[in-house]
């Protein structure tokens, strides 16, 4: 590489010094001639023939002073020649050979910086190929380099014949897409682009050959190209050299310079582990949601034998207590009668906790009614009588304050009482509480909420219980099945209210319901 450097400089060393000694030595017969010879010509005029050779060695300032050795060399043979007595002819000729020089000079310094700009030029586009080049070569991005001029001009012969449908065209034209793809010529293609397709495919095959969803792929770009879409993109399989298939994205960017076509870059993005992946995670999602599905029936069916198991130990109870009053003899029948209606209003209780279960499945889920608090507490606590009885526990209403009817759904609302005072009655028994006293106050929360609060006198909520309180299936007594608190919550939430516990001042768990006082659309319309 040295040597080769050498050499280039020697040779141009030698050619500029006989470049400088042919200009210096027919400067010099010039001046001899047009000072010692009696020729009447402009012979100074052919200095510009010196200028003409300084030019392919001088730069312009280098220029500037042969251009006035030159004028100076004229002059002098004009007063040596002449003297004070030269007449107009002579005046002439020396005007001429001035202004030859002058002219002379002026384009070759205009060609010296039009040659110096196109240099400059040639250098930058140089250096701008090396760059694209080096990026091209570099990326991790597959591209292709294609000459599509053939087929864009093929296309446009037949867009101008009437074809505006590729996929009809090529119905009826069998070989066209293989006419099509042997009109495309490959100019390059990157590393990354070998190590998709191999080495083959790359460098050799037509796009639509790798594609092994080929001719529909291929059809889409034709039809880009036949629109005059700047952009094409798609999803395609590819197929390797080793007949390996890959999901990749295709890219191709058109230009609106039909002579551009010659070099149209073609890229692609192996997708590959991404759409693996997708499928994973929707095969996984689809797992989830069948498992959530299952879940769901389980909860369902927990809460089901939860709710259901006090009415249904209430119809037992009331079932006995008939037999036994018509076991008497008379039988007393006004007795029988209240169990009876006891039995019947069980019954619907059932019936209705059934419904509402069937009402979650559903888009409707529940019916909305004005609930008067009051009343639901009192109409509660007389549901579970026979409870409270068994248990000898009281139950404390003093605290009741007149709350207007608030939205909701009162089965849902009368099991979620039942149940938090079930499981007070239950925590003050397995405590052996020598006071069981369950209070039930009402109160207003804030200016949209109202609250009912159950607090018993048990032993009231450990830490760890308090954690895990409201836990699907976390239980703390011994035949549980921790789904009552949870299911509460998971009700009074889908109706924007809320469910807390917590250790009482005075001893005791309470637990506080926190309800909206009016519905989403009156809200919506008081706002």
């Amino acid at each position: 590489m040295k040597d080769t450097r050498s050499e280039t400089a020697f040779r141009d060393h030698v050619q500029c010094v006989l470049f400088v000694t042919a200009a210096i030595l027919l400067s010099a017969c010039i001046f001899y001639v047009d000072t010692y010879t009696d020729i009447e010509g402009a012979v100074a005029v052919l200095y510009v023939v010196s200028l003409l050779l300084m030019a392919q060695v001088a730069g312009p300032s280098g220029l500037v002073s042969v251009a006035a050795g030159c004028v100076g060399l004229t002059v002098l043979s004009f007063g040596m020649t002449h003297g004070e007595n030269g007449d107009v002819q002579s005046t002439l000729r020396l005007i001429v050979a001035l202004s030859t020089l002058f002219v002379t000079t002026a384009l070759l310094l205009k060609t010296e910086r039009a040659r110096t700009a196109l240099t400059s030029m040639n250098s930058a586009l140089r250096d701008s190929e090396a760059r694209y080049r080096s990026i091209f070569d570099s990326t991790r991005v597959a591209l292709w380099e294609r000459d599509y001029s053939r087929l864009y001009e093929y296309l446009m012969s037949l867009k101008d014949q009437g074809v505006v449908d590729i996929k009809s065209y090529s119905r009826e034209n069998p070989s066209f897409i293989a006419h099509c793809a042997g009109l495309i010529g490959v100019v390059a293609s990157n590393e990354a682009a070998r190590e998709i397709l191999g080495t083959t495919s790359a460098t050799v095959g037509a796009l639509h050959q790798s594609i092994v969803s080929g001719e529909e792929t291929f059809m889409g770009i034709l039809q880009a190209i036949l629109d005059g879409r700047r952009i094409f993109e798609s999803k395609a399989d590819a197929k390797t050299d080793e007949g390996e298939e890959k999901r990749v994205l295709l890219s191709i960017s058109f230009p609106e310079n039909p002579a551009a076509f010659r070099r149209i870059v073609v890229t692609m993005v192996d997708v590959t582990q991404r759409e693996l992946t997708l499928k994973a995670l929707a095969e996984a999602q689809g797992e989830l949601t069948k498992a959530s599905k299952a879940a769901a029936v389980g909860v369902l069916s927990a809460s089901l034998a939860h709710e259901l198991n006090q009415p249904l130990g209430a119809i037992s109870v009331n079932s006995q207590t008939l037999l036994r009053w018509l076991d008497r003899s008379p039988p007393d029948l006004p007795a029988v009668r209240r169990s009876a209606e006891r039995l019947i209003r069980d019954s619907s209780r059932a019936s209705d906790i059934i419904q509402n279960a069937r009402n979650l499945l559903t888009p409707l889920s529940g019916k909305t009614e004005d609930i008067d608090l009051t009343k639901l507490v009192e109409e509660t606590i007389v549901l579970m009588e026979h409870d409270l009885q068994r248990s000898n526990a009281a139950v404390d209403l003093d605290d009741l304050q007149p709350i207007p009817a608030i939205p909701a759904v009162k089965i849902e609302l009368q099991q979620i009482l039942i149940n938090l005072v079930t499981n007070a009655i239950q925590a003050m028994d397995e405590h052996r509480s020598s006071t069981r006293v369950v209070r039930i106050a009402t109160e207003y929360a804030d200016n949209d909420h109202v609250a009912v609060a159950v607090h018993d006198t048990g032993p009231g909520l450990t830490e760890a219980a308090k954690e895990k309180l409201f836990t699907p299936f976390y239980t703390t007594k011994s035949a549980g099945m921790g789904m009552g608190l949870s299911i509460c919550r998971t009700m009074l939430e889908a109706r924007g209210g809320t469910l807390d516990a917590d250790n009482h001042i005075d001893g005791g768990a309470i637990f506080r319901m926190r309800l909206p006082i009016y519905s989403d659309l009156e809200h919506a319309a008081a706002e």
